[in-house]
């Protein structure tokens, strides 16, 4: 028999009164709905339909539906009988984005917390009674410790104690206080929140066209692509690469501090106001690359140049890149064909060639 991997995210074993809490629409009864709340093992709850909304309910279906999660109430909790009543009509926007906001870190460290139990074989509950709910309690939220984790991890782990009972050699049992967290615990652990956890690399991307056909405009080419680098920063490094003339893709990253957890976001709820990136991080990121396209723009029109913005700045995926880089291996193994062609007779001169910016060498098409 495996180990008993389900357990409810916080030490209380019900909701307070007046406190948000998400759920899950189970069904739709004749006097209202009955759901689960995620962050409490699934135990039932129910929104009574007069709960419902402040509003005349002409359609119950409008208003809630089976499978639907979202953030409710709680109004009263009868912990002998196990009945939580709940409504969806006295919850702020306040308290929705609060609830939001916690539950989905707590669904991140229930989902590291899990991950670890199965893979050890030990019961979820036990790995939450000596780490889970003992971070909760000294840091607010779990979630906060296992940021400092990703870092230093003996800082958070090593502070974790447990008493064990021992028969001492008289044959009294005494009591002794032992780490809580073994080793092969603390090794699974810190590995699964470093890999869900450590911020991801967010990527800023714009594509250009830029010609000069001065005598030298290779090299004026050349000077305006060191003038946009040179408005990147530490925290925004900018780079500038030919594509083919007379296109060229600038890009910038910067690291998405709320990422944190990306790696299995479909885990998440589909929650509209939950972002999945830092807005802060890419407005900077565009901000240095449209800085970096103003300096180059001025360098090469000071030479009769011309730069055309075809894509302005804008966060891109992986798969972006990848297809970025399958265009331009596609473009360089053209170019090679045509190279090697010897019935071409004809050689088009733009002035807008290849320029290696490090090594100060320029190949013009």
């Amino acid at each position: 028999m495996g180990p008993n991997l389900e357990c409810r995210m916080y030490e209380a074993r019900y909701p307070e009164v007046d406190m948000a809490v998400m759920i899950q629409v189970k069904n739709i009864a004749d006097m209202g709905a009955y759901v689960s709340l995620l962050e409490y093992n699934n135990i039932e709850g129910m929104i009574l339909f007069s709960e419902l909304s402040r509003r005349r309910i002409r359609s119950v279906s409008s208003l809630i539906k089976v499978g639907r999660i979202e953030p409710v109430m709680v109004l009263r909790v009868d912990k002998e009988k196990g009945y939580i009543d709940l409504s969806k009509r006295r919850v702020s926007e306040e308290d929705i984005q609060a609830c939001e906001e916690r539950y989905n870190k707590s669904k991140l460290v229930h989902s590291i917390m899990r991950h670890v139990a199965e893979t050890l074989n030990i019961d979820l509950e036990e790995l939450y009674v000596h780490i889970g709910w003992p971070l909760y309690r000294k840091y607010g939220h779990a979630f906060e410790a296992f940021k400092i984790i990703v870092t230093d991890p003996d800082s958070v782990l090593n502070t974790l104690t447990r008493e064990i009972k021992e028969v001492g050699p008289d044959g009294q049992e005494v009591t002794k206080v032992v780490p809580a967290v073994s080793e092969e615990v603390k090794d699974s652990l810190v590995k699964n929140i470093r890999r869900r956890m450590t911020p991801q690399p967010l990527k800023i991307r714009a594509d250009i066209e830029m010609k000069c056909f001065q005598f030298d405009g290779v090299l004026h080419i050349k000077e305006a692509m060191r003038r946009a680098e040179a408005a990147g920063n530490d925290d925004c490094p900018v780079k500038i690469k030919l594509v083919a003339p007379p296109l060229y893709v600038l890009t910038t990253q910067t690291l998405d501090k709320n990422s944190i957890g990306r790696v299995q976001e479909t885990e998440f709820i589909n929650i509209p106001t939950v972002r999945h990136y830092n807005m802060h991080e890419e407005e900077q990121g565009i901000l240095v690359l449209n800085n970096a396209i103003t300096s180059c723009t001025e360098a090469i029109e000071q030479h009769k140049g011309k730069l055309v913005v075809k894509e302005a700045a804008r966060a891109v995926s992986e798969r972006d890149d990848k297809l970025l880089a399958e265009h331009m291996a596609k473009l360089r193994q053209d170019n090679e064909e045509v190279s090697g062609d010897e019935d071409s007779e004809e050689e088009e001169d733009t002035g807008m060639g290849e320029v290696d910016v490090d090594n100060g060498s320029a190949i013009t098409e």
